[in-house]
């Protein structure tokens, strides 16, 4: 994970766009990738699109601190950065769009349903678990996945232009073309595409390196998301979490949710609980993946599409989260 205080990136240590480093990347003409390594839990990624005058940032951070670190870095890359003209929040997971206060004076895009969704979930109600958290596994997990950040003085700042289906912005000549692909990881998810650059931000519809997490779903839908993905034909792909690499990896992630649906449905015919089959399930290819937990969610998710009735509130997918990674 990042360390506090790591210098952001200059201008003169950009590096290729696969390499994986904190900081700003320049992975087209005009346009960055910021990278918060390791990728895990709460470590997002965000870009910058810049063209003469006019600039663009797609999504925020999880806290203030990060977000002003962030702005900083493109400060010192771009003129064009120091007064952010518009802002794309890709959905309404805290680690997307909790800075966005820092760029309140900017026009903030999303997706109605992102909009909507991102004030069911208070930065406050986050602040109090995480000064008072569960004890035992449930209390370790939320530790390890929030216990680096500072989520006092957090305003919740919501889109201001919001829109359903597809959005076309201009960065000054550089277009922006905005694509909703959710419901799947949330109810709002956006991609922002450029296609002279052949460049995707995908947000959370691709987690480059660890387990994906269906909040929403359904799983058809990521699936969907994904072909869309890979036939946009670009070069680049940015992810929510993760290296910045190419459309090999958005297949990748595809085959895991396909892989998901077949080994959970016999099971849960069967009568298994989602736990239990998710225990039941050999990884195989996906062993690897970090942030295991996840995948007692992705299994709960496919027992929705089909029908089952299974818990889905947050404290019960955190219990299954801290059992199933914990065994």
């Amino acid at each position: 994970m990042p360390r506090d205080g790591d210098p952001a990136m200059r201008d003169d240590d950009r590096v290729a766009p696969h390499s994986y480093t904190k900081g700003l990347h320049e992975v087209g003409a005009g346009v960055f990738a910021y990278l918060q390594p390791d990728g895990s839990w709460g470590w997002s990624n965000a870009g910058l699109v810049v063209d003469d005058d006019a600039s663009l940032l797609v999504d925020t951070l999880f806290d203030l601190k990060l977000t002003a670190e962030m702005l900083e870095a493109m400060r010192r890359a771009s003129p064009a950065a120091n007064a952010i003209d518009i802002v794309v929040n890709t959905h309404a997971n805290g680690d997307h769009c909790w800075g966005n206060q820092l760029v309140q004076y900017a026009e903030i895009v999303g997706s109605r349903r992102c909009a909507e969704e991102m004030a069911e979930l208070p930065p406050s109600l986050l602040a109090g678990v995480m000064a008072s958290p569960p004890e035992g596994p449930t209390g370790e997990l939320l530790q390890r996945m929030f216990g680096r950040f500072d989520f006092s003085d957090i305003e919740i700042v919501p889109p201001t232009t919001i829109f359903d289906g597809e959005l076309t912005l201009h960065v000054g000549e550089t277009a922006v073309r905005l694509i909703e692909v959710g419901p799947a990881h949330t109810r709002g998810d956006i991609i922002a595409h450029l296609p002279a650059q052949r460049v995707v931000f995908t947000g959370d519809i691709l987690f480059n390196g660890g387990h994906p997490i269906v909040w929403a779903g359904p799983v058809a839908n990521w699936i969907a998301a994904c072909d869309r993905i890979v036939g946009l034909g670009v070069e680049t792909v940015v992810p929510g979490h993760g290296p910045v690499c190419d459309t090999a990896a958005v297949a990748a992630e595809r085959d895991y949710f396909t892989f998901l649906e077949r080994e959970v449905t016999p099971r849960a015919e069967a009568g298994l609980t989602p736990l239990e089959t998710a225990r039941d399930i050999d990884l195989g290819d996906y062993a690897g993946l970090s942030e295991r937990e996840r995948f007692v969610v992705n299994v709960a998710a496919v027992y929705r599409d089909l029908g089952h009735q299974v818990p889905s509130d947050a404290l019960t997918m955190l219990d299954q989260m801290a059992e199933y990674g914990s065994g």
